[in-house]
């Protein structure tokens, strides 16, 4: 089977098997390729969805953003093609030097450090998080400050210590977000939710 044909029969696959659902035409295809990505469909019980976030990020990515994101297996993940047909470009901070000296000077993680590099630059943005906690609690400080307004906000760090407390922590802001409760998550995922997002804005461009 040709990868096309492979990716149509796991949508009908995954229609068959989510059965009947609450999700808004903007917000299943995201779920969906979660599932796609994953093969969980605890998902559908977790995700959350706030303040017409879909519709923000699709127009983020139409208006040419700039998505940040906290691992380099997020940022190698998401679509490039749709995203710079409009403009956008994708970024991790992760590994520059500056951050690497920065978290190293204040004893801060480099993902925490990656946030405070970006804050200037992620205004209208898509900030995505798919492993650190200490990166997605950095945001969320940094937007009660009123020093960062991403458009949207992707938060799934994975993992037992903080991740989920972080995401109660952005459920908790009026912000737009699309988070899960739980502990699960991951760069994988996060990068899905991109693709699907970015796959509409072409879509309804």
């Amino acid at each position: 089977m040709k990868p096309q044909e492979i990716e149509n029969l796991s949508f009908k696959i995954i229609e068959q098997e989510a059965g009947d659902h609450t999700f808004s035409d903007d917000q299943w295809p995201i779920v969906r390729r979660m599932i796609h990505t994953s093969a969980d469909f605890e998902y559908m019980k977790t995700i959350r969805f706030n303040l017409d976030a879909v519709q923000k990020g699709i127009c983020a990515i139409q208006n040419g953003c700039r998505i940040f994101t906290d691992t380099n297996m997020a940022r190698v993940g998401i679509r490039k093609k749709e995203i710079q047909e409009f403009g956008g470009n994708i970024s991790c901070l992760i590994a520059d030097p500056a951050v690497a000296k920065k978290a190293k000077k204040e004893g801060t993680t480099r993902a925490l450090a990656a946030v405070d590099m970006a804050c200037d630059r992620m205004n209208d943005g898509v900030y995505v998080v798919g492993n650190a906690p200490t990166a997605l609690l950095r945001l969320i400080e940094l937007i009660k400050d009123k020093k960062a307004n991403p458009a949207l906000i992707i938060g799934f760090p994975v993992g037992f210590v903080n991740a989920a407390e972080s995401k109660d922590e952005l459920m908790a802001l009026d912000v737009p977000y699309i988070t899960n409760q739980g502990r699960k998550g991951g760069s994988n995922i996060a990068a899905s939710i991109v693709n699907a997002l970015a796959i509409m804005a072409v879509e309804s461009k």
